[in-house]
């Protein structure tokens, strides 16, 4: 097959937001925990003559999100009935939104890639079917149904797995920084439907919508299997637009074929009758948007203006509690790097506060202090600790120097691919040094020092 593939992946996030009550009823929306059907009401159960009160927060938590993902806000929204059928829908119906959703279009930044979004809708959840381990039978739990549950649908933009997964990971980062969700996967708070489709110049595979995935590794993993099944269909794909759904067995990374895809008319869309449109004013949409912080996106490329490596500087903007001490007022730019590298990769600091962190940071610049001194002052809570007593930088420099001189046949023996004698170079540094220096500072001072690194290639090689 000469003729180039390319692969189209679009996906739905079902994003759960974190309102204190249900979406169309008063019901605790916090159900994690909890017995089944105890966090339930007539609302939610769908009972007759009851009625539906619109979850305001909900709607603001939706707006928002469009706005920081620079969706369009229509002036008339509203909510309408999409019709089906399932164990763990009371009503038969779920109230969703079709042609007048609260968000239009936006785009998010992946990789130096735009994925442009379609829409942002909001909508009530269902209940959740439980399948008991070594039985015939599944039980239905409702505490989820009526959580408000917002849904972020991308245009087929993603080229690749590997890019379906960056983009969650990214959406996940923007969910819980404007604090609109957890966003946990495993807690099923954002969950994704992954539709993928391959094309030629002049032919295209079916359009496969891969359901319920709860995992980025399961995203990445079922898109994968799936685009290698519809490439390996080429040049047997049909010759009309085709839809199907098929699920994803994580035991044995297949997809299975589940039913024919849905259209909108098999829902039997109508606008719901108890709720009335909603209607957006420009007053909203600037009252939303003056609360919003910048994006981790933007944060991100501030981290590494000020000097903090992107590999570093995408940990940081993940972790508010990193991020919050980093974005202190009074640090200064030539401080952050020195500041985020302690943050990021010295366990011990995460029990200290903000002001010990700064100033540890600040000390670390002007006296150069080695990692094992860094270290005795993060476990010891003590900034003011004898710096004498520990050896700096340059000192167990000059320590691995003498121990290199005066062991010419041992680094002889590492260099020729015999690694297990660092041990024995490492010994003298920490015996020379009065154990002041940590071993693992002595072995990284070694290696560096005698090329190590291409010895130790060597022996694995």
């Amino acid at each position: 097959m000469n003729e180039e593939l390319i692969t189209q992946i679009g996906l739905e996030i079902h994003v759960q937001l974190k309102t204190k009550s249900k979406m169309f009823c008063s019901c605790d929306n916090n159900a994690q925990d909890k017995e089944p059907n105890t966090v339930i009401c007539p609302i939610c159960l769908g009972m007759p003559g009851t009625l539906p009160v619109a979850n305001k927060v909900a709607i603001e938590m939706t707006l928002k999100t469009g706005i920081a993902l620079g969706s369009m806000i229509p002036k008339v929204s509203k909510f309408d009935r999409k019709h089906y059928f399932y164990p763990d829908l009371p009503k038969g119906y779920q109230i969703s939104q079709y042609d007048q959703p609260f968000c239009v279009g936006g785009c998010i930044d992946v990789d130096g890639k735009t994925v442009t979004l379609n829409r942002i809708h909001l909508e009530e959840d269902a209940g959740k079917l439980v399948h008991p381990e070594g039985s015939n039978n599944s039980i239905v739990d409702l505490n989820r149904a009526g959580t408000p549950l917002m849904e972020i649908v991308t245009e087929p933009d993603i080229e690749s797995p590997v890019q379906a997964r960056g983009f969650l990971k990214e959406l996940q980062i923007i969910l819980r920084s404007i604090g609109v969700s957890d966003a946990d996967m495993e807690k099923g708070h954002l969950r994704c439907d992954a539709n993928i489709s391959v094309k030629s110049t002049d032919a295209m595979s079916e359009i496969v919508e891969i359901k319920n995935l709860n995992s980025f590794k399961f995203v990445e993993k079922a898109l994968t299997v799936e685009e290698e099944r519809l490439r390996g269909e080429y040049p047997n794909w049909p010759k009309n637009k085709k839809k199907v759904t098929r699920g994803f067995d994580s035991k044995i990374s297949k997809t299975f074929i589940q039913r024919d895809k849905e259209e909108a008319k098999d829902y039997r869309y109508f606008p719901e009758p108890d709720l009335p449109p909603f209607i957006t004013t420009d007053a909203d949409v600037e009252k939303l948007k003056s609360g919003l912080s910048d994006l981790p996106a933007k944060k991100r490329q501030d981290l590494i203006n000020s000097g903090i490596p992107q590999d570093e500087a995408d940990i940081i903007a993940k972790n508010k509690w990193m991020l919050e001490i980093i974005e202190k007022s009074d640090i200064h730019d030539e401080i952050k790097p020195t500041l985020g590298k302690v943050l990021v990769h010295e366990k011990s600091a995460r029990d200290k506060d903000s002001d010990f962190l700064i100033n540890l940071a600040k000390k670390i610049k002007s006296e150069n202090l080695s990692s094992s001194k860094i270290r005795k002052i993060l476990e010891s809570g003590k900034l003011d600790n004898n710096p004498g007593d520990i050896p700096s930088v340059e000192q167990c420099e000059l320590l691995v120097h003498k121990t290199i001189q005066e062991n010419p046949e041992v680094v002889n023996k590492y260099r020729s691919g015999k690694t297990q004698v660092i041990g024995f170079l490492i010994g003298q540094v920490v015996r020379e040094s009065g154990g002041a220096i940590e071993p693992s500072e002595a072995r990284d001072q070694l290696i560096k020092s005698i090329g190590g690194e291409n010895a130790e290639r060597k022996s694995e090689d």
